[in-house]
């Protein structure tokens, strides 16, 4: 049977389970657009106000959701757009297919209307990418593309399908999927096990390669009862009330969790990247176990004397350990604003924007098991939440999505409150209004002998009114967090 390139990439999208597709069109990717049209009952389009918006969206759509999220954009300016939030999912390890319509296979090269060398463009922030040179090739580049994006490490990858191969037809039968297997295990688990039982003071840190692996986490850390530290993106992998737990540690984290790192004479890290902001805290010169689902981050920023390669659940169910209960300091304590939220939303999908609300929010906030926490933590996208919160919301119609912004990040993308209300989503919004970028403004302080540039916002915006015009509830923040319903919550500091 014949079938047009565009209904490949359709019947490809029904294969791989995909339901929901985030995006915006143009006049390159409209042969796709026809097909989803005429799918619209199958797969649900979510119009977003920026391609921006659409690939953040797809990126907190996966994250909640387990599902590899899509996201469509067409050629030229439509495909550039997105390039922040591929970096956003690179980074953090968001299973996202993006695909992208170009110019017509005879024009490429050759400056065309809206042409871009997107593939090009992206190779240094996807898993991988694929220019599709014939309508042959599609169903088997997206088998490939799906399973790239959520095997090993996750992450983002670009298809880019020409329009006149959208538009061609060829002899298609069906697609198959490439089955993902669990990564086979590499490293010396018996060595890992003899330096376990030899410290006297070990730490277990947590990275965001332990979220899927929860069960394991818990009761590894059951069996060994030391401290527990994590980073920002291993947050929420255990519950804020854990025993020994002590939140994240870095250059934003809590006190004690980065004196447990100084005072201990090993450093069981899991799914850890090892960023600049938590090797100031002397990381790099502890005795290290290093587990990891990427070869190419064992090594990278620290020398590990032990390093073990594979699944972060199953590498845990094979480490044995003996109670070292040996750190007992008490935990900082919440502010009362996050102890009093934390409380009001107890099993919210968590959002976050970037700067000092998020910092904040990561440190303070008291998540419970059923809490999920969404943030940017590897790129630092000012402007990622709101867009994140539509995927999540989208993803999970029946559980609340708490977004937690500050003014200078809620600018950037605020159009995408249009998507919000066109959708009547359920998403609560806890803004923070101080007219400033006030991280930027601390660093200043900090660095620059006192003197601040630009890190003051003008105050003319009433992000009430704004809401308000876009059809959503708007008001001051009450001091009563028990009764927060769906709309903008301005907090004034």
């Amino acid at each position: 049977m014949k079938k047009t390139g565009a209904q490949i990439v359709v019947d490809a999208l029904k294969t791989f389970g995909v339901d929901t597709v985030f995006g915006y069109p143009g006049g390159n990717i409209l042969p796709l657009y026809d097909e989803l049209r005429k799918n619209k009952k199958t797969i649900r389009h979510i119009l977003t106000s920026h391609e921006q918006g659409a690939a953040h969206a797809a990126d907190g759509y996966a994250r909640v959701s387990g599902k590899c999220g899509v996201c469509l954009a067409t050629s030229g300016p439509g495909a550039t757009n997105l390039v922040t939030g591929i970096a956003t999912a690179y980074m953090d390890s968001s299973p996202v297919v993006f695909i992208t319509a170009n110019a017509d296979v005879a024009l490429i090269g050759r400056d065309a209307f809206q042409e871009a060398d997107i593939t090009g463009i992206t190779i240094p922030i996807t898993k991988n990418n694929y220019m599709v040179a014939s309508v042959e090739e599609i169903a088997d580049v997206l088998a490939e593309a799906f399973y790239v994006a959520q095997s090993g490490r996750p992450g983002p990858v670009l298809v880019d399908i020409p329009h006149d191969i959208l538009c061609a037809k060829c002899d298609f039968n069906e697609i198959v999927p490439i089955e993902i297997k669990r990564a086979e295990i590499r490293g010396d688990i018996d060595l890992a096990n003899r330096a376990i039982a030899e410290s006297e003071k070990p730490v277990l840190l947590l990275g965001g390669g332990t979220k899927g692996a929860r069960d394991e986490v818990i009761a590894f850390a059951n069996k060994i009862k030391c401290p527990i530290v994590c980073t920002m993106m291993g947050l929420n992998t255990l519950p804020y009330d854990t025993e020994n737990y002590y939140g994240m540690l870095g250059e934003f984290g809590n006190k004690t969790a980065n004196d447990a790192i100084a005072a201990s004479d090993l450093v069981i890290a899991v799914g850890v990247r090892f960023s600049d902001r938590i090797l100031q805290r002397g990381l790099a010169s502890k005795k290290l176990i290093h587990i990891d689902i990427d070869r190419a981050e064992i090594g990278k920023n620290v020398t590990p004397v032990i390093a073990i390669e594979g699944d972060a659940g199953e590498v845990l169910c094979r480490l044995t350990a003996s109670e070292k209960n040996w750190y007992k300091k008490k935990r900082e304590s919440s502010s009362p604003f996050f102890e009093k939220l934390s409380k009001a939303f107890p099993d919210a999908i968590v959002v976050t924007e970037v700067g000092e609300h998020q910092v904040r929010c990561a440190a303070e906030f008291e998540f419970t098991k059923d809490n999920l926490f969404v943030t940017p933590g590897g790129f630092g996208t000012m402007g990622f939440g709101l867009g994140a919160a539509i995927g999540a919301a989208v993803a999970n119609p029946g559980r609340r999505v708490l977004h937690i912004a500050g003014d200078g990040s809620f600018r950037m993308n605020f159009n995408e409150l249009a998507t919000v209300s066109a959708n009547n989503l359920s998403i609560t919004t806890i803004l923070f209004d101080n007219a400033k970028l006030a991280m930027v403004e601390n660093w200043q302080k900090s660095d620059f002998g006192g003197k601040t540039y630009s890190s003051n916002l003008p105050q003319s915006v009433d992000y009430l009114k704004l809401a308000s015009a876009f059809g959503i509830k708007a008001q001051e923040l009450d001091v009563d967090f028990e009764n927060l319903e769906t709309g903008i919550y301005r907090v004034k500091e």
